[in-house]
């Protein structure tokens, strides 16, 4: 996680994430922003995904600090997604299904 930063300047990934308020006791930050970081560089999150798609993408990873909204919306800011549903409008704060599934405890 140390080399995704440029020097003394944070990744765009690890920036929105601070800016979108997405980041709190640092546990999943390290899996979070690696995770991040390929699902922008392979396309699966994209300008027209919704905030749904979004935390679908990011649904192998668990944090329970934050409630996702702001991790949500760090990657609709780097993805550039806007419009009805897309990543700058909305957003519940709710969990919207990120990290359910066998061993989440949800």
């Amino acid at each position: 996680i140390e080399g995704v930063a440029d020097g003394p300047d944070l990744h765009p990934v690890q920036a929105a994430l601070a800016a979108h308020h997405g980041l709190q006791c640092g546990y999943c930050t390290p899996g979070m922003v690696l995770g991040i970081i390929d699902l922008l560089a392979s396309g699966r999150v994209r300008a027209r995904s919704t905030h749904q798609e979004i935390a679908e993408a990011l649904a192998g990873h668990l944090c329970r600090c934050t409630g996702y909204a702001g991790i949500v919306a760090a990657v609709a800011s780097l993805a550039g997604a806007t419009g009805p549903g897309g990543g700058s409008g909305g957003g519940s704060g709710s969990r919207s299904g990120i990290g359910s599934g066998p061993g989440s405890g949800r």
